[in-house]
């Protein structure tokens, strides 16, 4: 085995303990006689189960025919399997981490008091493939997606959003379960900051002259930390026609949806207001503060052509209030020509979805200059 491997536990107080895997076969149990002792655990047998070398150098772990299983990665062990560095290990209701170092720390009393769920339910006081989302922050495994916007008049494609994706072997693909990731880290922020670098830095000099739409994440939108890197954008480049998207729950008083357009006014670009009719309506944030775009969410776009009348005439009134107040319709969810003109006829000045593309990946971009922006 190369390197020092260790248990990670999180203890009754809270505070992170490591255990060496100094000496193989490692048993776990709550008996005695075993290398790891989880005395308070009661879900735990007395001999639960073992971590021994394999053939090939490299961890098992073997279920020792306990009363309430072994898990990995909440997965239910039959058996035995091996084990990866990051893994996450239950034995019972007991949560460990597998870790790996390069210098071996110093071996203490092998007993812990745990912290465990107070019912069957695997605890989650790890997260899985912590190390590799941590990589994704630094740019391994980044990619993304850039998804066509048109003009409702002709079909013209006029924009496009960059949305953020991972490549990383051991990581989802779909920003949704990425987010979630990173929502146990406390680290969302980061990981919409990371997307946007991305393609800002990678995907918008290929599509120069575009506009393009890019996301913030609600618990960055009025951060001094995000002013800061679009003001760097803006300067690294110049000709860049960005608006940011910011989603409807990040707006929580008409005063920040102000200080916000005010700020972004300053750096020099335009915002869109995000999937407007999922929530509140925010009419009168809108009305204080005009976004340059509205895009209406997808839930009350999404075949609007064989929506019922009533609902058709609900979806017309905003947009024909989203004009009044001097911003630009965006339909997102448009598959078919059917839909595609319901919406132009409605009043939509831009539209978005599948009608007009598949999302492109980023190595697939074309190096173009695009018409003039929307």
């Amino acid at each position: 085995m190369n390197g020092f491997w260790f248990l990670e536990s999180v203890s009754a107080y809270g505070s992170r303990i490591t255990y060496n895997i100094d000496n193989l076969p490692f048993r776990i149990g709550r008996g005695p006689g075993n290398d790891l002792v989880v005395a308070a655990a009661r879900d735990l047998s007395r001999y639960h189960a073992v971590i021994t070398e394999d053939l090939s150098g490299r961890l098992r772990l073997t279920d020792l025919d306990s009363t309430n299983g072994t898990s990995v990665n909440r997965q239910r062990l039959e058996g035995s399997c091996l084990l990866e560095e990051n893994d996450i290990v239950h034995c019972g209701g007991a949560e460990f981490r597998v870790g790996l170092r390069t210098v071996e720390l110093p071996r203490f009393d092998q007993s812990l008091t745990m912290l465990a769920p107070p019912d069957s339910a695997l605890s989650e006081l790890f997260v899985t493939n912590e190390n590799e989302f941590h990589q994704l922050l630094a740019g391994q495994g980044m990619t993304g997606t850039a998804q066509a916007i048109a003009d409702a008049r002709n079909g013209t494609i006029v924009a496009y959003e960059l949305l953020g994706r991972a490549c990383h072997p051991q990581l989802p693909v779909a920003p949704l379960p990425l987010f979630k990731i990173a929502r146990k880290l406390n680290r969302e922020a980061e990981l919409s900051q990371a997307f946007r670098d991305f393609a800002l830095t990678v995907m918008a000099p290929r599509l120069d002259g575009y506009t393009l739409f890019a996301n913030v994440h609600p618990k960055e939108t009025f951060s001094a930390a995000f002013f800061a890197t679009l003001q760097q954008t803006r300067q690294r480049l110049p000709r860049l026609d960005l608006v940011i998207e910011v989603h409807e729950s990040a707006v929580t008083e008409t005063r920040e949806l102000v200080e916000l357009a005010a700020r972004l006014r300053d750096i020099g670009v335009r915002f869109a207001y995000d999937d407007f009719g999922a929530g509140q309506a925010r009419l009168n944030e809108l009305g204080e503060a005009p976004a340059h775009f509205v895009k209406f969410d997808i839930n009350l776009v999404r075949n609007l052509h064989v929506a019922s009348e009533r609902k058709r005439r609900v979806v017309g009134d905003l947009v024909k209030l989203v004009l009044d107040l001097g911003s630009v319709p965006l339909a997102e969810g448009i598959e078919c020509a059917e839909a595609a003109a319901t919406c132009s006829e409605m009043g939509f000045r831009l539209l978005q979805g599948f009608h007009f593309g598949q999302p492109v990946a980023a190595d697939g971009l074309p190096t173009v200059r695009g018409p003039d922006t929307p």
